[in-house]
Protein backbone atom coordinates (compact mmCIF):
# COMPACT_ATOMS: atom_id res chain seq x y z
CA UNK A 1 0.00 0.00 0.00
CA UNK A 2 2.42 2.40 -1.21
CA UNK A 3 -0.27 5.27 -1.20
CA UNK A 4 -1.09 4.70 2.97
CA UNK A 5 2.75 5.36 3.36
CA UNK A 6 2.74 8.74 1.85
CA UNK A 7 -0.73 9.72 3.01
CA UNK A 8 -0.64 13.18 5.23
CA UNK A 9 -1.75 11.75 8.27
CA UNK A 10 -3.57 13.92 11.02
CA UNK A 11 -4.77 13.32 14.25
CA UNK A 12 -8.21 14.43 16.01
CA UNK A 13 -8.54 18.00 16.97
CA UNK A 14 -9.92 16.69 20.25
CA UNK A 15 -6.89 14.85 20.92
CA UNK A 16 -5.77 15.77 24.61
CA UNK A 17 -1.78 14.45 23.54
CA UNK A 18 -1.33 11.15 25.71
CA UNK A 19 -0.60 8.92 22.96
CA UNK A 20 -4.01 7.22 22.86
CA UNK A 21 -5.38 8.43 19.50
CA UNK A 22 -5.76 7.12 16.03
CA UNK A 23 -4.84 9.03 12.87
CA UNK A 24 -6.48 9.02 9.88
CA UNK A 25 -5.83 9.75 6.31
CA UNK A 26 -7.75 10.91 3.45
CA UNK A 27 -7.09 8.89 0.29
CA UNK A 28 -8.90 9.10 -3.20
CA UNK A 29 -11.33 6.44 -2.74
CA UNK A 30 -10.94 5.34 0.88
CA UNK A 31 -10.02 6.48 4.40
CA UNK A 32 -7.47 5.12 6.51
CA UNK A 33 -6.82 4.67 10.01
CA UNK A 34 -3.69 3.07 12.43
CA UNK A 35 -2.84 3.84 15.83
CA UNK A 36 -0.45 6.99 16.27
CA UNK A 37 1.94 4.63 19.02
CA UNK A 38 2.28 2.05 16.31
CA UNK A 39 2.25 4.14 13.05
CA UNK A 40 4.19 1.41 11.02
CA UNK A 41 1.44 -1.36 12.36
CA UNK A 42 -1.48 -2.04 10.61
CA UNK A 43 -3.95 -0.07 8.59
CA UNK A 44 -7.83 -0.29 8.77
CA UNK A 45 -9.14 0.95 5.40
CA UNK A 46 -12.59 2.34 4.68
CA UNK A 47 -14.92 3.63 2.00
CA UNK A 48 -15.88 7.14 1.76
CA UNK A 49 -19.69 6.39 2.78
CA UNK A 50 -18.66 3.73 5.54
CA UNK A 51 -16.61 6.39 7.13
CA UNK A 52 -18.76 9.22 6.82
CA UNK A 53 -21.63 5.93 8.17
CA UNK A 54 -18.98 5.04 11.23
CA UNK A 55 -18.71 8.99 12.50
CA UNK A 56 -22.11 9.72 12.26
CA UNK A 57 -23.14 6.42 14.40
CA UNK A 58 -20.24 7.50 17.00
CA UNK A 59 -21.74 11.51 16.96
CA UNK A 60 -25.14 10.13 17.82
CA UNK A 61 -24.09 7.40 20.45
CA UNK A 62 -24.94 4.27 18.30
CA UNK A 63 -21.05 3.22 18.91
Amino acid sequence: MDRVENAEWFKSSHSNGNGECVEVAYLDDMVVTRDSKVQAGPVLSSTLDGWKTFIGSVAEGAL
